[in-house]
């Protein structure tokens, strides 16, 4: 029975919102006709794409549009309506009747003021009459609350001296200081690794029914959603297709694209192996020997010499996908930074394509850099935006100096075809295209040299779920076809179990755990992957509930 029956009144009643933009001397539709209904303790997620109107929709309740936005239709917050409501009013409801828990902690932490002073101006603003010590006590006592570690300290740290999942916990302690009504939670874990996730979520699930506060979850995670939601709003190009309980949306979808976005995503421990295809496709020849490999950074000044990487052993065939995993600071990104010679090797052996790494430099550097590919996670900051993607794709082949002008355009033509996009595609610039599009850009650039060595650095983990299934199903196609070799770095097992042959896990600058997909992520060994897979939320209430009971059981929570 919902609360209002029970004679409680809602949180928040949305009526026939909508989100509109100024835009060339006309109002452009971002988002219409949502609907919904918050009572206390509720959970709602709203899905969708990039594009969907999903944040902008949440943002206009708290009329936080920029200059050119509008929102109309109505929004009561316990009654009173945010709509239209003056910007004094709405301050006062801001971090009071509602907070906001931001996808980007450091980005919305200011990064001049500790974070205890922000906590504290947080609660002064709407308490004047709360003293100084006071605050800071209700502050340090927020901050004990989300779980920080050695909380005084983080009370006087800089946003910038605390890590990812501490920011996030800081930013959690600065919405819940005036034990809002309603937490507006923006893609609060998408930037995380799985076991800080786990952290967040168990956090906010836990305050949330302390506070008894509604919880509005804005994400492209089902997982998340899976994990933490009641009900499910799906939205595409600005519309409400569905609407449902947990239950309801995951096991009986009724629209089409919801049923799609829940087909596109990655479910751990789905994937099976054809052993003769893998025989058939992996050579005996390494692409990629590491042995007994050291790394470190210099020491700076005051800063002492860190080691990032301590005696790896790692090898990968020609035509094998080997999936390196962990946490940030692992000193994942960092093996792959070496093997394409952007991180200077301290000791051990490293060759690529029976090139020697260690200690190569110069001209024969960029020689052995012919064999070998990078695919970066960000594709929109590894284009250059003055000039089209057509030249950016062909910017390796005219280093290599080995085609003339009119083998180069044909090579490029070949690359859109590979990677299915449109030949005159090659012509727009990288602000004209989509995300999507632009990693297929960077993955057609990588392949430019026909590399026998690929190094993709979390080439899916900014994409939407429809668009990562695409990117990854096209990754898999050119593998087959190519043969490459690939040193697939992420966080992301679930990427990984659909497409890794071999996984490699690392651990505090060790790899502590390597082995097949199926020994490592069915049957893993070291208590720290064990622990890695046991934090990944899975697409399915019922499945992803007891996964969470046994983790607890785990930790002894």
């Amino acid at each position: 029975m919902s609360n209002t029956q029970n004679g409680t009144a809602p949180v928040l009643e949305v009526r026939d919102l909508g989100i509109d933009f100024w835009v060339d001397g006309e109002w452009v539709s971002a988002a219409r006709g949502v609907n919904y209904t918050l009572n206390p303790g509720d959970v709602l997620a709203i899905v969708g794409e990039s594009g969907s109107g999903k944040s902008t929709s949440s943002m206009g309740v708290l009329g936080l549009l920029p200059a050119n936005g509008r929102a109309t239709g109505s929004a009561k917050l316990a009654g009173e309506e945010l709509i239209g409501a003056s910007t004094p009013r709405l301050r006062k409801v801001r971090g009071k009747g509602i907070s906001v828990i931001f996808q980007e902690p450091m980005t919305a932490l200011n990064p001049v003021y500790t974070v205890g002073y922000q906590i504290v101006e947080a609660l002064q603003v709407h308490d004047p009459s709360m003293r100084r010590n006071q605050a800071t006590a209700r502050a340090i006592e927020l901050l004990t609350q989300v779980e920080m570690p050695d909380p005084k300290k983080a009370f006087d740290s800089f946003p910038h001296q605390l890590s990812g999942g501490q920011r996030q916990r800081a930013m959690i302690a600065q919405s819940m200081a005036n034990d809002p009504k309603l937490l507006i939670a923006d893609e609060p874990t998408t930037a995380l690794d799985v076991t800080v996730q786990a952290e967040i979520l168990d956090l906010m699930r836990r305050l949330h029914t302390e506070l008894d506060s509604a919880i509005v979850l804005i994400t492209h995670d089902m997982g998340v959603v899976a994990d933490l939601a009641d009900q499910v709003i799906v939205m595409k190009d600005g519309e409400v297709v569905e609407h449902g309980s947990i239950t309801d949306i995951f096991n009986a979808p009724k629209h089409p694209y919801t049923q799609a976005l829940l087909a596109a995503v990655p479910h751990l421990g789905t994937v099976s192996i054809d052993p003769d295809e893998l025989a058939e496709r992996i050579d005996t020849d390494h692409v990629l020997h590491m042995k007994d490999v050291v790394i470190e950074y210099p020491k700076r000044g005051r800063v002492p010499a860190f080691r990032a990487v301590d005696g790896v052993d790692l090898e990968i065939r020609r035509g094998e996908i080997v999936g390196l995993v962990g946490e940030s600071g692992s000193g994942k990104t960092t093996i792959g930074r070496a093997a394409i010679g952007l991180m200077p090797v301290h000791s051990g052996e490293l060759s690529v394509a029976g090139h020697d790494m260690v200690g190569v430099k110069g001209g024969d550097l960029r020689k052995i850099r012919r064999d070998i590919g990078i695919v970066f996670q960000d594709p929109g900051s590894s284009l250059n935006p003055r000039i089209p993607v057509g030249e950016s794709i062909a910017e390796p082949l005219l280093l290599a100096g080995e085609l003339d002008k009119k083998a180069m355009n044909l090579r490029v033509e070949e690359l859109l075809d590979a990677v299915e996009l449109p030949r005159a595609m090659r012509n727009r610039y990288p602000h004209e295209l989509s995300g999507g599009q632009r990693q297929r850009i960077g993955i057609a650039r990588a392949l430019a040299l026909k590399p026998q060595l690929l190094v993709a650095d979390e080439p899916t983990s900014a994409l939407d779920v429809s668009v990562q299934a695409r990117v990854l199903a096209l990754f898999q196609d050119l593998q087959r076809d190519l043969g490459f070799g690939c040193l697939f770095v992420t966080h992301d097992l679930a990427v990984v179990d659909l497409l890794a042959d071999r996984i490699a896990v690392m651990h505090n600058g060790k790899l502590v755990e390597q082995g097949t997909r199926d020994q490592i992520l069915r049957n893993p060994k070291d208590p720290y992957t064990q622990r890695l897979i046991a934090a990944v939320p899975v697409p399915d209430p019922a499945e992803q509930r007891e996964r969470r009971e046994q983790r607890r059981a785990t930790l002894g929570k």
